[in-house]
């Protein structure tokens, strides 16, 4: 199993960040460390990718994607386009046809991030689901890096951008203080619960509670659930095509209510030690 670190408080652990995951140093990876791991009983792969206005992205992510995980893991691409008005839907109707792992499935009206996720893992075929955002902004060459963070009890592998952030100085230090207050007040002792990409088993997923904005608690949830979470350090890039489609305030603002939200959810859950008889 990977080298890390003590674990923080008692979910989460964090793996060192000089994991090669270019794209000669995945192959040697995955003889290395990832047939002895847990990812081996992964049945399929579910890559979600939630997206609304961004037809210039659309191609070389999708190209990314598959080359990370080709020959690594079996896997779909399930695009939701959340209401977009651009051309997203021309793009990815155009790699369909070259694109015999993608799926697309369609909001007729945006419904934000969270509620796209799970329209994508709903949908999903996979046992396990990997996210990012379509922006280009989160490595797809960083998935096999986070199989490969799975063991038996996590539940769920999150991404850690602190190392390597690329955005503006507001998001930046706007993303700080958010993690802070969250971990302080949530104690789910995660760096960086706001990096889209993600990898978490879809069962676990559905049996959590559903809220808007719920993709930013997913592991104070799962913890709530009594499951494990890893934290791995992933690279970050800068945006290079298009504009955001969520704003730093009303994240902000939205966060504050569901933050409160579920400190209570947290103190209304139980835990039962259970035996069939």
């Amino acid at each position: 199993m990977l080298p890390a670190t003590e674990p923080v408080g008692k979910a989460v652990k964090f793996l060192p960040e000089s994991i090669d995951t270019s794209a000669a140093g995945r192959i040697g990876y995955n003889a290395a460390i990832y047939l002895p791991c847990f990812f081996m009983q992964i049945r399929k792969l579910s890559v979600v990718v939630p997206v609304r206005n961004e037809e210039d992205n659309i191609a070389p992510l999708i190209a990314e994607i598959r080359a990370a995980l080709d020959g690594v893991v079996e896997f779909e691409i399930i695009y939701v386009n959340d209401g977009s008005t651009d051309a997203t839907s021309q793009r990815l109707a155009e790699i369909r046809k070259t694109c015999p792992q993608l799926r697309v499935i369609r909001h007729e009206k945006s419904c934000g991030q969270s509620t796209a996720v799970r329209t994508g893992v709903k949908a999903a075929k996979g046992d396990w689901i990997a996210t990012l955002d379509g922006d280009g902004q989160n490595d797809p060459a960083d998935i096999p890096k986070l199989l490969a963070a799975l063991e038996p009890g996590v539940e769920l592998v999150g991404g850690n951008r602190r190392h390597a952030r690329r955005d503006t100085w507001v998001k930046r230090i706007s993303s700080v203080i958010a993690n802070g207050v969250r971990s302080r007040m949530l104690k789910d002792s995660t760096p960086d619960t706001g990096c889209g990409l993600k990898l978490f088993s879809r069962e676990v997923f559905l049996d959590l509670p559903y809220f808007d904005h719920m993709h930013r608690f997913l592991p104070a949830l799962v913890i709530r659930r009594g499951g494990r979470v890893v934290s791995v350090p992933v690279n970050h890039r800068s945006r290079e095509r298009g504009v955001s489609n969520y704003g730093t305030l009303d994240r902000l603002m939205v966060g504050i209510v569901d933050l409160f939200g579920v400190m209570w959810l947290q103190h209304r859950a139980k835990q039962p030690v259970a035996s069939e008889e």
